[in-house]
């Protein structure tokens, strides 16, 4: 089940806010406080049937430590289980001879929580068809974004306009205890996309435009397709190295031919 700080991160992820109070607001009455009867009771909770069984039995161990044994007379009756049976039937100890000393109680292993992955996205989305990911911590600056428009414009992929980036990064609030990392980062990440279809993202492919690690094992990209996103994917230098290297773009272009034929295809489906 997610806790509350999880839950307020991945809202946060994806683009909702979730208000809560801290501070009383100007002219409003104070929250009367509470009077509680210090002589009142305190009603025992309800325990759960095992519970109770366990209890009546060390209370009756410790009634028969207490009172003295008298000489033996007759024999207990055969069928009478005794409390280590008892306890053997609520699986607390293992079923053993009655000789055998109850096994020392151990304490539960603590949970081990992990570090969170991080990593910072610059996110745009085409026409909200074609989803765009650069790791990269900066925006891309006014001449990387000339050279994607022009990249996109010699293989036929034409946006009515191009979008601006939006940085995501993660993890979006720090400090939270983290028991699986790589699953809640990808959760994060797919948090993200949800809340951007209320500006009608709705992605038909990924395009990615560099290399990171912890990118690379959240999306796990394969045979050109993204198993975490449902989507086909490529992905292909830096933007910043093909702005400095004739021979990576040369080298860029066979791997984009089929754009022109994916994106027309996309626009006539709709």
């Amino acid at each position: 089940m997610t806790q509350e700080p999880q839950r307020l991160q991945y809202l946060e992820a994806m683009g909702l806010t979730a208000w809560v109070s801290r501070y009383r607001l100007p002219n409003a009455l104070p929250t009367p406080p509470c009077e509680w009867e210090s002589d009142a009771p305190v009603a025992e909770e309800r325990r759960a049937p095992g519970e109770r069984l366990h209890a009546l039995l060390d209370e009756a161990a410790e009634a028969q430590v207490a009172t003295p044994r008298p000489a033996p007379a007759e024999p207990e009756p055969r069928h009478r289980p005794s409390a280590g049976k008892a306890r053997a039937l609520l699986g607390d100890l293992v079923p053993a001879d009655e000789t055998e000393a109850p096994p020392e109680t151990q304490a539960p292993a603590p949970v081990r929580h992990g570090e969170a992955l991080r990593f910072t996205l610059q996110v745009a989305c085409l026409d909200g068809r074609w989803l765009v990911l650069l790791p990269r911590e900066a925006p891309p600056g006014s001449v990387e974004l000339r050279l994607l428009r022009h990249l996109l414009q010699a293989v036929g992929v034409v946006p009515e306009q191009m979008p601006a980036f939006e940085a995501f990064r993660w993890p979006q609030v720090e400090g939270l205890p983290v028991e699986a990392p790589l699953e809640e980062a990808r959760e994060g990440l797919q948090a993200f996309l949800a809340g951007r279809q209320r500006r009608g993202w709705v992605p038909e492919r990924l395009l990615v435009f560099g290399e990171d690690e912890t990118l690379a094992e959240i999306l796990t990209l394969a045979n050109g397709h993204c198993p975490l996103l449902a989507l086909p994917a490529w992905q292909g230098p830096a933007l910043g190295e093909l702005a400095g290297s004739a021979e990576a773009k040369r080298a860029l272009w066979p791997r984009m031919a089929d754009w022109r034929d994916a994106w027309q295809a996309g626009r006539e489906a709709d």
